[in-house]
């Protein structure tokens, strides 16, 4: 056999001159890897990973395989039995030392995921040590080595996550160059849809057109006056240089498209490529989506919240999975930070396009202290090696700068907004004063004392128990995350209706509609949470400053606070009550965050995995598959369920069955899941309630589980994480 009758990919019902021949794969990986490492200065590594990685197809029982099955199953899963990735690997550890090693995880995993360096089962060691089918047909122009220079200048202290985050990222070049080569080949047309977007330069002008047509039309009040000195003062720092950047506008203040302004104006004028929002709830994502929609043009914004993957990952979890190739990426906080930790190719696919991006890290005070050490050490890496602006948003700016207290916080982040003092002063719109505690049945009639009010509590049982309690047709209204976000802007619809008309309307919410919802009521009640939970529920208080002051409630449930996250920032909460008259004083932020995160010390990385890094950095050894394990935002793994809301739904489900490429569909059925933890999940399954579509859609087909006022019907809907984190 010549070099050119060997094929990396087959074609249902075509001979084999139309199949791709290996080589031809290759070199477009390799090509197309260089280009995307080209970003973080490692072009030389992505042109050999891409060139190395399948160079085991070069072997004769790959070929009898995929000649066998002749063309009717073309992709990985069929042709998987033949190991084809251990060929590369060795032969980068051979050639290139050290350097080689890195190459051998990437190419490794560039299937299965990034293995762990030397433990049981199927780890790089062993990759490394086991006999591989002959590949000695291969070029031998494919196997010359190059020199490689690594773009990472390690430090002692920060080795671990230095090199880790270099493989990682290299491997998102390698997986993505890989599915992209295969998808152009397999179906052109479908490949071509991918290019659909507009860049940025041609976006910009719209945006800004826009915005201008908004500011023109905006009333003249107080309010209105600050969020013009807010953009403005974003636009002015667009020109500062790449890197770390705060964002601290109090609740009210125009953040949204403020920092979307200085986003799009910064990368226009520093070369970066895209904007990716991360906020921390899903309730909102569909929300801000839809604002960036209305400024930018419908096409322009890729929402990326849910994960449809079975357990294993498969060929079609691998066409489902985003590349965030668009212009503006809106996702969440467990999707972004989650991704840089974990090691199957379906996740980390993306990873190169944060490289030279405009993060904008909302509500950054909501990152979870157990994993805030790793969390701030990834944002490290991307401002200073990746090229990426990140910009840390917060209404309550947590403590998470370097300081001699807090050596370990970022450095060199620059605050956007001048007198965050006198900016805080000038938008509060509101009085907080704190009750003794309450019985449900006490709270219940002292909420329907009010004609509009608003309750936020911590878990989702309270919520349907306070909404049961006080039930009236037309004027009580549920939200929480089981109920699917198409429900939920429903629901919101009618209540900023009611709230504009000047009706009856009480809500009873969970903590989802606290960051970023644009709703305004006159009275708030939170049940005790931590200081930025408390500023985030006044923040729906008296949001446009029409009152003299909107009245925010404090009270502690007759339950307590739940155990867990809750206990511990309601405590912290409590003690900074104690000592300061105004709660939401900036001095009284500052007393929360300090005993919110400094005192916790190795807490702010329960896992230990910055440890775990650097421990295996000394051997080479990295646990790439044990980490992505470990870093879990929500401890238990939450499984999304398709709801069958309405005719859209069940329109999108119908076709599911019958299409190869499942990234629309997978998109589109974001708005109609929810997420459920594993006994749930298990429950829905055992009763035949949910069933499973096109091998990674399960929809619940038990309708009489969902109730158009409160959602799902579980048995235990405690929420054992907060809702921010139900992503």
């Amino acid at each position: 056999m010549t070099a050119r009758e060997f094929y990396a990919h087959s074609l249902p019902g075509k001979p084999e001159p139309n199949w791709q021949r290996l080589h031809e794969h290759l070199e477009n990986c390799a090509k197309l890897a260089a280009e995307f490492a080209s970003s973080f200065n490692a072009s030389d590594w992505g042109y050999l990973a891409g060139l190395w990685h399948d160079v085991g197809k070069y072997s004769a029982e790959f070929q009898k395989r995929i000649r066998v099955l002749g063309g009717e199953n073309a992709h990985i899963e069929a042709i998987g039995k033949v190991d084809h990735s251990s060929a590369g690997a060795q032969h980068a550890a051979r050639s290139l030392g050290h350097g080689g090693k890195v190459l051998a995880y990437i190419i490794a995993g560039h299937h299965g995921g990034l293995p762990d360096g030397n433990s049981t089962g199927s780890c790089l060691r062993s990759r490394l040590e086991k006999g591989i089918p002959d590949h000695s047909h291969c070029p031998p122009d494919l196997m010359n080595p190059r020199p490689l220079r690594l773009p990472v200048e390690p430090t002692q202290e920060r080795a671990g996550i230095q090199f880790s985050m270099f493989i990682r990222v290299l491997y998102s070049c390698l997986v993505d160059a890989d599915f992209l080569d295969t998808e152009a080949f397999v179906d052109e047309h479908r490949h071509q849809q991918r290019r659909a977007y507009k860049p940025l330069p041609e976006l910009a002008p719209v945006f800004f057109d826009r915005l201008g047509n908004l500011r023109r039309g905006v009333p003249p009040s107080p309010v209105n006056q600050e969020r013009e000195i807010i953009l403005e003062q974003c636009l002015k720092a667009t020109d500062w240089d790449p890197g770390l950047f705060s964002l601290t506008v109090p609740t009210g203040g125009g953040k949204t498209l403020s920092s979307m302004a200085f986003a799009i104006r910064h990368a226009l004028k520093h070369g970066l490529k895209r904007v990716i929002y991360v906020i921390p709830f899903t309730s909102i994502i569909e929300q801000n989506a839809a604002v960036f929609r209305s400024m930018l043009g419908k096409e322009a914004v890729l929402e990326h919240h849910h994960n449809f993957e079975p357990d294993e990952e498969d060929h079609r979890s691998r066409l489902a999975a985003e590349n965030w190739d668009a212009p503006v990426i809106v996702t969440t906080s467990v999707q972004f930070f989650e991704s840089l930790f974990a090691n199957r190719s379906s996740r980390c696919r993306k990873l190169h396009n944060i490289a030279e991006s405009v993060v904008i890290l909302d509500e950054v005070q909501t990152l979870p202290a157990p994993y805030l050490l790793p969390c701030l050490e990834v944002l490290k890496e991307l401002s200073t090696v990746y090229k990426a602006s990140v910009v840390l948003c917060s209404a309550t700016q947590p403590a998470i700068q370097s300081r001699p207290d807090f050596v370990r916080g970022l450095e060199g982040v620059r605050e956007i907004v001048d007198d965050r003092r006198r900016l805080s002063d000038a938008l509060r719109r509101t009085t907080v004063r704190v009750l003794p505690q309450m019985t449900d049945l006490e709270l219940a009639e002292r909420l329907t004392g009010y004609k509009q009010v608003l309750c936020i509590v911590n878990t989702r049982r309270h919520a349907r128990n306070l909404y049961f309690l006080m039930k009236e047709p037309g004027d009580i209204y549920h939200l929480s995350a089981l109920m699917c976000p198409v429900h939920r802007s429903q629901i919101l619809s009618e209540i900023r209706m009611k709230l504009k008309d000047g009706l009856p309307v009480r809500v009873i919410s969970t903590q989802l509609i606290e960051a970023g919802v644009d709703i305004d009521f006159p009275v708030v009640f939170r049940s005790l949470a931590g200081i930025d939970s408390i500023a985030q529920a006044a923040g729906r208080c008296n949001r446009e400053g029409r009152l003299d002051t909107g009245h925010v409630f404090v009270f502690t449930p007759e339950s307590g606070t739940p155990t867990g996250y809750f206990r511990q920032t309601s405590q912290a909460a409590e003690s900074v009550i104690r000592r300061h008259s105004d709660p939401l004083s900036l001095a009284a932020i500052e007393d929360y965050f300090r005993l919110h995160y400094w005192t916790k010390g190795e807490g702010l990385d329960e896992e230990g995995i910055l440890a775990m890094l650097q421990a295996g950095c000394l051997k080479g050894d990295f646990p790439f598959k044990a980490i992505a394990g470990k870093f879990r935002f929500i401890k238990e793994d939450t499984k999304p369920v398709i709801i069958l809301f309405d005719k859209e739904a069940r329109s999108l489900i119908k076709a599911v069955d019958y299409c190869e490429y499942p990234v629309p569909f997978a998109r589109r059925l974001q708005r109609y899941s929810i997420s459920v933890y594993p006994d749930e999940w298990n429950r829905l399954l055992s009763t035949g309630s949910v069933e499973l579509k096109a091998g990674m859609f399960p929809v619940l087909i038990d309708e009489t589980l969902y109730r158009s006022d409160v959602g799902l019907v579980a048995d235990d809907p405690i929420t054992k994480e907060p809702e921010s984190l139900l992503a």
